[in-house]
């Protein structure tokens, strides 16, 4: 059903939007508008995805967990690419994935959606109550011997 609504409901919402911006502004304002936000997103991906990376430099130095960064930096991308596409709906969704409190609310929610289909899937799984517990030992190439399975150099 989703993408449904994104491959016929997103260009019909445009298409909606350019014809009455477009009778209500005119022609060149209208494609100035667009232009402009194009530009703008462009600037706007450029200076938050850099400082993103930067964020996930420093998350690698000191081997803190980069899925923050990661996420941030696929929203803003994502953002970028809605700025870039022409219409005043997935520009309006681009700014707004701009803002850094709605990404990390957006994060968040995903997060929890996430974290509930993974526990409601192993719930689920016909493996989950089975539990092999074993020893194991590791054994040294020298004691192994040669098995014919493996090649030495």
């Amino acid at each position: 059903m989703w993408l449904f609504f994104i491959l016929v409901g997103v260009p019909v919402i445009e298409i909606g939007l350019f014809i009455q911006l477009g009778g209500f502004l005119g022609l060149w304002p209208t494609l100035a508008i667009v232009v402009a936000t194009a530009l703008l997103g462009s600037v706007l991906l450029r200076s938050q995805g850099l400082s993103t990376l930067e964020e996930l430099k420093r998350t690698a130095e000191t081997g803190r967990n980069p899925a923050g960064p990661l996420a941030n930096g696929a929203l803003i991308l994502a953002a970028g690419l809605l700025l870039l596409t022409p219409g005043f709906f997935t520009d309006s969704v681009g700014f707004l994935l701009m803002v850094p409190p709605v990404r990390a609310l957006l994060i968040r929610w995903i997060a929890t959606r996430a974290q509930m289909k993974i526990y409601a899937s192993a719930a689920n799984s016909p493996q989950a109550p089975d539990i092999i517990d074993g020893e194991f030992e590791i054994i040294d190439d020298e004691k192994r011997g040669d098995s014919g399975w493996t090649r030495h150099p």
